[in-house]
Formats: structure tokens, C-alpha cells, sequence
């Protein structure tokens, strides 16, 4: 059928005898909640199960594993050398808790000591920092004292920000005190994965 067959077609079907195009709306749109109702659960079960086969699939992770996946991990999210600036330090930052907990395991299973690491929240100022700075202690199991004063983000009225609310704790920021003999690792790592075929 011809595109301008088939609109024309659109354009003469009834409308119910008696209802309004607001009421036509109005039942669809009830439709489409009814719809959606029942199909939420059924998509959100399939969701769960592909998750859970897939995480099956990975099982325990060996150390030689963990180690790839904490330096692609960090060459993804960490700071790196730039060729006008060298640092050869390791600064990894983020905000997925889950994603803290692996790079101080990785950090770990390298022999970093657990001391070396410096912890700084980057969070907006209007959000509740105090709790933000509890919620990553615990995350992290650090001492306070490894902590540093939380960097606070000027609000920009301007903008709409979706990241506010108890569940919004601002980035975690860890500093590798001692560390350039880990990064050269890291790049090296890195590379070799990267690079390999």
C-alpha cells in the first residue's frame, strides 16, 4: 500500500459513535497504562534473569582476572599521562560504589597497602555532604582520617540536575600516595590489553 493510501486510510477510520476525541484519548492512553502494568514485571523478570545467567557465566574471579579488569577499569576512568604533563600517579574516580569496592580490591590483589589510599568527595554544595562523606567511609571501610575535606561544586541554578536525593552521594575520588611504580604497571597492563589481537 502506498504511503499516501495508507495515511488516507489513518485519516478515515471512525471514531467510535458517542465519544469525543478527548474520551478516544483518554481510553488509550488507560490502555497503554493497563498495557504497561502488566508488562513491566514480565520485561523486568527477563531483565533479572539475563543478568543473573550472564554474572553465572563470570563466576569467581582469578587474580591474574582481576587484575585485567581493575587496569581496564582504571584506564578507563583513572587519570592518565598526557605527553605535555606526567604525573605517573594513580587517581581513580567515580561514583558507582560498586565500582570502589573493585578498584580498591584491585588495589589490594596489587599489593598496595590500604593506608596509601586518600579519599575526597566531589559532590554539589546544596547536597548533604556530612552524609555523602559517611556513605563512602562505609563503602570504602577507610579511617576518617584518610578523608580530605570534600570538594564542593557551585550550584548553577541554571541547569536541572537529576543526580539529587538521599540515593546522591557525589564521585569518590582515590589518591594512590607512593604510586608510580603501580601506574608504570597499569599502562603496561593496559597496553597489553589493548593492544593485544
Amino acid at each position: 500500500m502506498a504511503k499516501s493510501s495508507v495515511s488516507l486510510w489513518v485519516r478515515e477510520l471512525p471514531r467510535p459513535v458517542g465519544l469525543s476525541y478527548e474520551e478516544c484519548r483518554k481510553r488509550a492512553a488507560e490502555g497503554a497504562r493497563r498495557y504497561w502494568a502488566a508488562e513491566r514485571p514480565v520485561r523486568e523478570a527477563s531483565r533479572i534473569a539475563a543478568r543473573e545467567a550472564a554474572g553465572a557465566e563470570i563466576g569467581e574471579l582469578t587474580e591474574r582476572e582481576l587484575i585485567i579488569a581493575g587496569a581496564i577499569a582504571y584506564w578507563c576512568e583513572g587519570t592518565k599521562n598526557k605527553p605535555d604533563r606526567r604525573a605517573d600517579r594513580v587517581v581513580f574516580m567515580n561514583s558507582d560504589p560498586g565500582l570502589i569496592r573493585f578498584f580498591l580490591r584491585f588495589l589490594q590483589i596489587t599489593g598496595t597497602s590500604k593506608e596509601d589510599a586518600i579519599f575526597r568527595v566531589y559532590i554539589h554544595e546544596n547536597a548533604d555532604v556530612e552524609s555523602a562523606q559517611r556513605f563512602w567511609l562505609e563503602v570504602t571501610g577507610a579511617s576518617a582520617g584518610q578523608f580530605r575535606t570534600p570538594a564542593l561544586k557551585h550550584h548553577n541554578p541554571k541547569t536541572i540536575r537529576k543526580n539529587v536525593g538521599e540515593d546522591y552521594h557525589g564521585c569518590l575520588r582515590i589518591d594512590v600516595r607512593r604510586s608510580s611504580g603501580l601506574y608504570r604497571r597499569i599502562e603496561g597492563w593496559s597496553a597489553a590489553i589493548v593492544g593485544g589481537n
